[in-house]
């Protein structure tokens, strides 16, 4: 008799609990608008991340081939300003991206 009585009152309790779930949830458009804020904001938040580690290893990779070889620095400069310019590049592409989702928000 226990066992039967252990397997039914969590079976009654939640079938006493359905009319708790009965009415909906009602759907308002600042719900989204606030799930748009975030997804800008990780957009650009891990952009930056990203870009900003991104920057520091090549960094860390183009000072450390001008350390091990001095007289290479003029031939390393020039492929690391330019590795620079596309990291960066992709990050202002987050930005524009994360303004397009705070675009709705100020209307």
């Amino acid at each position: 008799m226990t066992r039967l009585n252990a397997l039914l009152a969590p079976i009654a309790v939640f079938l006493a609990a359905t009319p708790a779930f009965a009415e909906g949830a009602k759907l308002s458009n600042s719900d989204n608008l606030g799930m748009l804020a975030i997804g800008a904001a990780l957009a650009i938040g891990l952009a930056a991340l990203g870009g900003a580690m991104g920057q520091g290893r090549a960094a860390a990779a183009a000072l450390e081939g001008i350390a091990r070889n001095p007289s290479a620095s003029g031939k390393v400069f020039t492929p690391f300003i330019l590795g620079l310019a596309l990291i960066e590049s992709l990050v202002l592409m987050a930005f524009l991206v994360a303004a397009g989702f705070l675009g709705p928000i100020g209307k």
